[in-house]
C-alpha cells in the first residue's frame, strides 16, 4: 500500500515540513510539490494522486477555488494559516483542515482519519516481488514488517506483541484481526492469545510447539488445528 501525495503551497519552508512529515511514514510517498494551484491542477489532470495537500490562500487560484474548479478531486487535506476558511473547506468536503504550523502529531491524525474514511485503517498486506509485508501502527509510526520475519504474535486484551526476528512491536490491534490478515501467509492461531508462523516452527508437541527455543502452549480448542501442519 503506497498512498500518492501532491504537497500544494506557496510557502517554501511549508513544503519541506510536510515533506518531512510524510518520510516518516512509509506507506507515504510525495508524488510531487507545486506552489500554485495552477500547477497543481496541470498535475492532477495527467496524474494519478491518492492525496492531495492543499494550502488555500496562495496567487491567481486559491486552494478552495481550485476545489471548486475540480471535477472530480481526490481526498483533500487543507492546509492554512487562517482559521476562518475551515468552514468553507468542510462544506467542500475535505478529510481534514490543519493550522500551520503543521506539527507530525497532529499531521498524523490527518492522514489516520484519511485511513479510516477509505477503509484502510486495519493491518494491511501487500506483496511486492513475491515478498509479503504488513503494516503495524505503534505510537505514531506505522511499521512495514516483512512477515517471514515474525516468529509469533501474542495478545494481551486489545492490544498485541508482534515478536519479529529483530524486534518487537505493540500494536493497538485484536488477534482475530491479524489472524484475517495472515491466516492464507503461512500463520495459524494456535491459542487465543497466540498466532505463529508456521517456518519458524522447529517442534511441536500435544501440548506446546516450539520456535527455537521459546515455547508457546496449545490451546485446548485447537490442537485439531495444529495436527494439520504436519499433513
Amino acid at each position: 500500500m503506497t498512498i500518492r501525495c501532491l504537497l500544494v503551497d506557496d510557502e517554501p519552508l511549508a513544503i519541506q515540513l510536510l515533506k518531512q512529515h510524510v518520510a516518516q511514514l512509509d506507506f507515504l510517498e510525495v508524488a510531487g510539490t507545486c506552489n500554485t494551484a495552477m500547477k497543481a491542477l496541470e498535475i492532477l489532470n495527467r496524474e494519478h494522486i491518492d492525496l492531495l495537500f492543499l494550502d488555500i490562500r496562495m496567487p491567481q487560484l486559491s486552494g478552495l477555488d481550485l476545489l471548486k474548479a475540480l471535477q472530480k478531486a481526490p481526498p483533500v487535506i487543507l492546509t492554512t494559516a487562517y482559521r476562518e476558511h475551515a468552514l468553507d473547506g468542510f462544506d467542500l468536503g475535505v478529510v481534514d483542515y490543519l493550522l500551520k504550523p503543521v506539527t507530525f502529531e497532529r499531521f498524523f491524525k490527518s492522514v489516520e482519519k484519511f485511513l479510516q474514511l477509505h477503509n484502510l485503517q486495519a493491518p494491511h498486506c501487500s506483496s511486492d516481488t513475491g515478498e509479503q509485508f504488513i503494516y503495524l501502527k505503534s505510537g505514531y509510526k506505522y511499521f512495514k514488517i516483512d512477515t517471514k520475519d515474525i516468529l509469533y504474535i501474542e495478545s494481551f486484551k486489545d492490544y498485541v506483541n508482534v515478536y519479529a526476528k529483530d524486534k518487537k512491536i505493540i500494536s493497538k490491534y485484536k488477534i482475530s484481526e491479524l489472524e484475517l490478515v495472515l491466516k492464507e501467509k503461512g500463520f495459524v492461531r494456535i491459542h487465543r492469545s497466540f498466532i505463529v508462523n508456521v517456518k519458524h516452527i522447529t517442534a511441536f508437541t500435544a501440548s506446546d510447539i516450539e520456535l527455537g527455543d521459546i515455547n508457546i502452549p496449545i490451546g485446548e480448542t485447537y490442537k485439531a488445528v495444529v495436527q494439520q501442519i504436519k499433513k
